[in-house]
């Protein structure tokens, strides 16, 4: 087991550290929490403020253990585990590959087929010279577990397509075993299902990042997805696969009860969302959730403002624990969101979602009220969070403290893994 910390220091700079690797002899529960309490002891790390681990049962349980036995944690732990983005993306796909694709399985046995031996390679590669492909990737095979392997598998052989029918006359029982050649009309499936998948491949790459902070975007990460499943839902193409992967992108993500605080916390530190987008999120969580029971649009606006306001509230608390530690004795009163203009118009799930009206302030405001009550920062395709909160600490000393260790929270831990590797 790898343990990986993630910490932004004073400066607003960004660190990753691999601080231990323990040996883990079984996959008890018990187990693996002892170690990472060791491990936390040994560092002398006094302020952990989430963990983010693989997606597993064990997992769950060890993370109920190592709450119990750190003080000062949020809400009892309750918002203490941080799932895997990644990892979901995963699940939610391979809900849908679980769908045998006719034009992709018989590619799938294809590829399997030639990859089986040096000579099929051999043969292949020579059929590639023949067709004078261009592509210098050969085919890629497949990992069970890994639902990128497949479309790199699908990308790889869209690129070499004319090769096939070239192989099957250098290899006779090529068509025999196959029963037939992939055909130009099973590549215009599979341009199709990589299109489809090329959302969810962005996506992995970009929350698997962990050079500069990426907490901010996941609401948006994942009300693109969900917009992505419901364009895709009535397409004939993939109406048999989204249910299944809009199921389980519920369980995760389709309710905003299911997703930790923290995440609500950094969309309202994002001086380019703050509260106007998290009732853009709500909203949208809220419609999607009660399609079937057909709520009055009043009914869900009214539901999404109150839940802005009870973040706005746990957020407040939240702050007012920097405050004692600061020795501020300033006192915070409830939050108001503010209108968001001119967002990342490279994202199509936004740009119709700005045009809602802001709430209404108070006079008496606090540090983070002021913050908040600012009108969100337009889009910039150069900015960088942590800069802004670097060049505006001085007018917002204790919001910046309490964003910079927000900022740095982690929403996957195949990162580490591809540290490791």
């Amino acid at each position: 087991m790898v343990v990986t910390a993630h910490f932004i220091t004073k400066d607003f700079v960004m660190h990753k550290r691999v601080v231990n690797f323990r040996e883990v002899d079984t996959h008890k529960a018990e187990d693996m929490a002892r170690e990472l309490l060791i491990c936390i002891n040994e560092w002398g790390m006094k302020n952990v403020m989430t963990m983010i681990v693989n997606n597993a049962k064990t997992n769950d349980a060890a993370i109920n253990i190592i709450v119990k036995e750190l003080p000062g944690i949020y809400e009892n732990g309750k918002h203490f585990h941080i799932r895997c983005m990644a990892h979901i993306i995963n699940l939610v796909v391979k809900m849908g590959l679980k769908h045998e694709v006719y034009n992709v399985k018989n590619l799938q046995d294809a590829v399997k087929y030639i990859r089986a031996s040096p000579q099929r390679i051999k043969t292949f590669k020579q059929a590639m010279k023949d067709t004078a492909v261009e592509s210098q990737r050969f085919l890629c095979g497949e990992i069970p577990t890994r639902w990128n392997s497949t479309f790199e598998l699908l990308r790889s052989a869209y690129d070499v397509k004319d090769a096939f029918l070239e192989y099957s006359y250098q290899d006779p029982m090529f068509q025999k075993t196959m029963g037939r050649v992939p055909s130009h009309s099973d590549f215009e499936m599979i341009k199709k299902m990589m299109e489809f998948l090329e959302k969810f491949k962005k996506k992995t790459e970009k929350v698997s990042c962990s050079t500069k902070p990426i907490f901010h975007t996941y609401t948006r990460e994942i009300l693109d997805i969900e917009q992505h499943l419901r364009k895709h839902e009535t397409n004939p193409d993939f109406m048999f696969m989204v249910p299944d992967m809009k199921n389980k992108y519920d369980k995760y993500w389709g309710y905003y009860d299911t997703i930790s605080d923290y995440v609500f916390f950094v969309t309202l530190l994002d001086p380019q969302c703050k509260s106007k987008f998290m009732k853009v999120v709500f909203t949208q969580m809220l419609k999607a959730k009660n399609k079937d029971n057909k709520m009055y649009v009043d009914e869900i606006d009214s539901k999404a403002r109150a839940k802005v306001i009870d973040i706005e509230c746990k957020l407040d608390k939240f702050f007012k624990t920097y405050l004692e530690r600061s020795n501020t004795t300033s006192s915070s009163q409830q939050e108001t969101p503010e209108e968001v203009v001119n967002f990342d118009d490279e994202k199509e799930f936004f740009g119709s979602y700005m045009t809602s009206g802001s709430f209404p302030s108070t006079s008496s405001e606090s540090q983070l009220q002021r913050y908040l009550n600012e009108d969100p920062i337009g889009f910039d395709k150069g900015y960088d969070i942590l800069t802004w909160w670097k060049n505006n600490a001085v007018r917002f000393p204790i919001v910046a403290r309490m964003a910079r260790d927000i900022l740095g929270m982690q929403i996957s831990t195949v990162a580490s893994e591809i540290h490791i590797q």
